[in-house]
């Protein structure tokens, strides 16, 4: 296929690498000019979506992706496939969907799981919302850049299933440092911890999978000085996203809404800035009953 695709940063970048390594023909754009092996240089935004199959953007916000849909979608052919990876609120999603359906082009929102590691190597999960002709036109691509691409309906489902995905996330992850920081404090070691709860009621992928513990499950950030897997400056992002979300529905999310306010002090006013978000776990096991 002839691919464009525009925004190469940590995921956008090893994405497209992933397409030009299995024969496909890309043109990329990014602002930060950087380089990817295989992918042509476009000028601007509007040049790598021109006469292309398929279109794929990988984009920091949803005030971003509008405003590169505005530039990008009149010059783009009817029929052409928008496939959009970012994480954004669903009202973008569906703004834009809305806009390139009135051109005739094929709107996907497919934001990703599984973080830079998962970028490189194929393995990311896509949680997809749009058109079901589109979706069957893009699944070689899913196939390549992941492991699963799950179609999850109208266009905005996509982002609704990211944002639900990663509310839960968030809070399990504070629920299990919380647990250990408890654990510390009644006496009980760590890896016993981790025997009991990761095979009883209390597991979770936040457990058993990325222990917030150092030298305790499989390896995870906490075994690397908590250097990012996955943001906390991420997480807070996609439980605001959530938030946002509750709030245009009209859901009642107490869970979600205390998860966003903890990351919000975490990241914003303690030292969770540029830290991996299995970093609560220093920050609950330094603190007492009566901290602020």
């Amino acid at each position: 296929m002839k691919i464009g695709f525009i925004g190469l940063g940590n995921m956008g970048g090893p994405m497209a690498a992933n397409l030009v390594r299995a024969g496909h023909d890309v043109i990329g754009f990014d602002t930060a000019q950087v380089a990817v092996e295989g992918v042509t240089d476009a000028p601007d935004a509007e040049s790598a979506a021109r006469d292309r199959d398929v279109v794929i953007t990988m984009l920091p916000n949803g005030a971003i992706l509008r405003a590169v849909a505005d530039q990008i979608l009149p010059g783009m052919a009817a029929g052409t496939v928008f496939l959009d990876c970012s994480t954004v609120d669903v009202d973008s999603a569906k703004e834009v969907a809305q806009a390139a359906e009135n051109l005739g082009i094929l709107p996907l929102d497919a934001p990703v799981s599984g973080g830079v590691g998962g970028a490189q190597g194929g393995t990311l999960t896509f949680m997809v919302g749009g058109d079901a002709a589109a979706f069957d036109k893009a699944r070689p691509l899913f196939d390549i850049m992941g492991q699963k691409a799950v179609h999850c309906g109208a266009s905005g489902n996509g982002q609704a299933a990211k944002i639900c995905n990663n509310m839960i996330l968030g809070v399990t992850m504070i629920a299990t440092c919380e647990a250990f920081a408890l654990a510390d404090k009644l006496g009980l070691d760590r890896q016993a911890m981790f025997d009991v709860v990761s095979t009883s009621s209390g597991s979770s992928w936040s457990m058993n999978t990325y222990c917030p513990a150092p030298g305790v499950g499989p390896t995870s950030p906490a075994d690397n000085g908590y250097t990012p897997g996955f943001a906390a400056d991420l997480m807070l992002k996609d439980l605001r996203l959530s938030q946002q979300a509750a709030d245009s529905a009209d859901a009642d999310t107490p869970l979600g809404a205390a998860a966003a306010a903890l990351y919000a002090t975490f990241v914003e006013d303690e030292d969770g800035a540029g830290r991996d978000f299995s970093a609560m776990l220093p920050r609950f096991a330094a603190r007492g009953r009566d901290a602020g």
